[in-house]
């Protein structure tokens, strides 16, 4: 078996000495793609933070083997639209674990930089002022920019949040090519399940209000059972054409 990247064993995760969800064990391991999902507000970007290292273990371990190269895709509404910058310098802030705060940057950075705009299919805009973006081509960049730190593990929080539905379809097969015949590791936490339905290799549910934490592979985790503990009401999971469909059971919109 893989040696995971990153795991958090017989956990508590919260804010000081307040747990919001316990009981927490999970692996991420090379090739992985986890979504993290659960309603607003039930745990998951905690949940992220604190795999990542950036927020205290209220109990339990953190397990991280050896160094982690990580690149992190923060929510896009968090991120100021009238930056005064160009895609290109947005992306070459995640090159700022390598240079530090005081080495410019050299060409072999910026030959990075341009390497993960053409992994993106932005590579014709990096002299593109960053505020005049459309949210699909800002999201993009916020992608590249974690692939300019050549991660091991990609970290996304709610990365098609207000998407229409096309510009969420492009944004996860992007995820789904970035994968191919690599061993980078994708986390993602997502309050859409249908957004990762046909992604993701291994869920977690989480709902700090209902005391709910649950991971298992795609199989276990589309089960009735599963779906049925995180939205609190029967949902069936159907699949058209080789693509899955979740919706609550009996209704006739799908989720």
């Amino acid at each position: 078996m893989k040696e995971p990247l990153v795991a958090i064993e017989d956990a508590a995760i919260g804010y000081g000495r307040t747990a919001l969800l316990s009981g927490i064990s999970v692996a991420v391991l090379p090739g992985d793609f986890l979504a993290m999902v659960g309603p607003n507000g039930g745990g998951k970007t905690t949940l992220l933070r604190t795999l990542l290292g950036a927020q205290p273990l209220v109990r339990g371990r953190l397990v991280r083997p050896r160094a982690l190269r990580v690149g992190y895709v923060p929510q896009r509404e968090h991120v100021d639209s009238i930056w005064p910058f160009t895609v290109g310098e947005v992306v070459l802030m995640g090159r700022v674990p390598m240079l530090g705060v005081l080495r410019s940057a050299r060409e072999a950075d910026r030959e990075v930089v341009r390497r993960a705009l053409a992994r993106v299919g932005m590579e014709d805009l990096g002299d593109r002022w960053y505020g005049e973006l459309s949210g699909g081509q800002r999201q993009r960049t916020l992608i590249a920019r974690a692939l300019a730190a050549e991660p091991e593990l990609l970290a996304l929080d709610e990365p098609t949040n207000g998407m229409d539905p096309g510009a969420e379809l492009a944004t996860m097969d992007l995820l789904r090519d970035l994968q191919a015949g690599s061993p980078l590791a994708v986390v993602m936490v997502s309050h859409r399940i249908e957004a990762v339905a046909n992604y993701a290799r291994t869920f977690a549910f989480l709902d700090k209000d209902a005391a709910l934490f649950r991971v298992g592979d795609v199989a276990e985790m589309l089960r009735p059972d599963a779906l049925a503990a995180l939205y609190r009401r029967p949902v069936e999971v159907r699949e058209e054409n080789g693509r899955r469909y979740v919706h609550a059971a009996g209704g006739e919109g799908r989720r």
